[in-house]
């Protein structure tokens, strides 16, 4: 879910400076066409929005000023399906001919596309962008496999408390500081408000149980590339998943009704006005603000495990890059490095709300619109992000963690059992790629 357009103060400040300068870089031995032609078509794939044509209107802008600067280049720009990404990518990587030279993909894609071979290492060039400095570290992680950068971030999503302030204040409660607080809070809620939820939760919901794994000082995994290790099952992480699972009891979010929601579904509850807490991610916000709740609600940074910190939060979002094909290499990562610029990020939050990759943009953007405040504190605080490896596509795909958290939901197996069964899983995966 996306954010409705927006106008910002600053946005035509950095639309002046548009054209971005990059470096020129040289033609690289890892790109698959000894090509580096100067003029010609880019063809470019960037994902269609739900409402898509806010997201074009900034895209134009982007690619008039790069054509401007650019004498002999045109820009082709294509949207494609989300849905349809997997099947498109697989088809370019496998026939350079239809491939673009410019494309957007999910960063969690990165390692799985860099296996395939068919982004481009543009390491030298990223590090050489003055801009690039500002870049938010978790982004730059989402871009970095093995050392080596693949592509630049577009934009960063990360998930942070809704609670309803007419609940609150009608029950004398004020916004959790911790997570035993959060527990307690909603079980509150739901003994004095029976047909609410008191923090809507779902066993489908990977990306809003990670931060309680994370905050308990637990990990996913461990090491790098292809030799990652799963660490679903330490001590830790088998704390953090007891606590969240602890939250699927009749006194909070009863398990027959919430041990199959995701994430959207969670939301849904929230705006419908049936929960008094949610985990919800910045892009949930219009969800929210379309919902029974409009105006009745707040939202706050996830709280840690003491009091004052912040659980860190999965650093979700989407990436550029430049397929190794391209016969067009220095315009090609020109032309990423001005689809990803601050001029272009801040627009699109402007237009999408889209959280900047730049951690400037973002503090400028947050003092415009005092929704952002939240997620700006949380990115600020520290994110995480899944393991660099091919594997995690497949890990994801198998639904290897919902299955682990549902299984204790439901009481099939322990905490130790499940995380055990998950951490198999998981090793079997990494194997595959080792």
């Amino acid at each position: 879910m996306k954010l409705s357009p927006r106008r910002t103060a600053f946005t035509t400040l950095l639309l002046s400076s548009l054209v971005v300068t990059a470096c020129a870089p040289q033609t690289s031995s890892n790109s698959s066409s000894d090509k580096d032609d100067k003029t010609g078509t880019l063809r470019v794939w960037l994902f269609q929005e739900v409402g898509n044509q806010p997201k074009k209107k900034v895209v134009d802008a982007a690619v008039a000023a790069f054509e401007k600067a650019h004498d002999g280049t045109k820009v082709d720009v294509e949207y494609i399906p989300i849905e349809t990404r997997a099947q498109r990518v697989k088809a370019a990587f496998n026939d350079p001919s239809s491939a673009p030279d410019v494309m957007e993909y999910g960063n969690t894609d990165t390692a799985g596309y860099v296996k395939d071979g068919g982004l481009l290492d543009v390491t030298k060039e990223f590090g050489a962008w003055n801009e690039a400095k500002d870049t938010d570290p978790t982004a730059k992680t989402s871009v970095t496999v093995d050392g080596k950068v693949y592509g630049s971030p577009f934009y960063v999503g990360v998930r942070a408390l809704y609670y309803r302030t007419d609940v609150f204040k009608e029950l004398g409660l004020q916004a959790p500081k911790t997570m035993a607080e959060l527990a307690e809070t909603a079980r509150k809620i739901r003994a004095a408000e029976p047909e609410l939820y008191g923090l809507v939760v779902g066993g489908a919901y990977t990306y809003g149980a990670m931060p309680f794994i994370w905050a308990n000082g637990g990990e996913l995994a461990t090491g790098k590339g292809g030799s990652y290790a799963s660490a679903i099952s330490g001590a830790a992480a088998q704390k953090g998943i007891k606590e969240y699972t602890s939250l699927f009891t009749d006194d909070n979010c009863p398990a027959a009704k919430c041990a199959g929601m995701g994430g959207n579904d969670t939301i849904t509850a929230f705006a419908a006005g049936k929960a008094g807490m949610a985990i919800g991610g910045d892009f949930s916000h219009t969800a929210v603000e379309a919902g029974k709740v409009k105006g009745k609600y707040a939202v706050v940074p996830l709280p840690g495990v003491s009091a004052g910190s912040i659980a860190p939060a999965f650093a979700g979002g989407n990436n550029i890059g430049v397929l190794k094909s391209t016969s067009h290499r220095t315009l090609a990562v020109q032309l990423m490095e001005q689809l990803t610029s601050k001029a272009t990020q801040a627009s699109m939050f402007d237009a999408m709300g889209f959280l900047p990759t730049f951690a400037d943009v973002r503090q400028r953007v947050a003092a415009q619109q005092p929704y952002v405040k939240p997620f700006a504190q949380t990115l600020a605080a520290g994110t995480k992000f899944v393991p660099a490896s091919p594997a995690w596509s497949q890990i994801d795909s198998s639904l290897v963690l919902p299955t682990m958290f549902q299984e204790v939901i439901s009481g099939k197996k322990s905490v130790a059992a499940a995380s055990g069964e998950a951490a198999k899983k998981m090793n079997d995966a990494f194997g595959t790629v080792g």
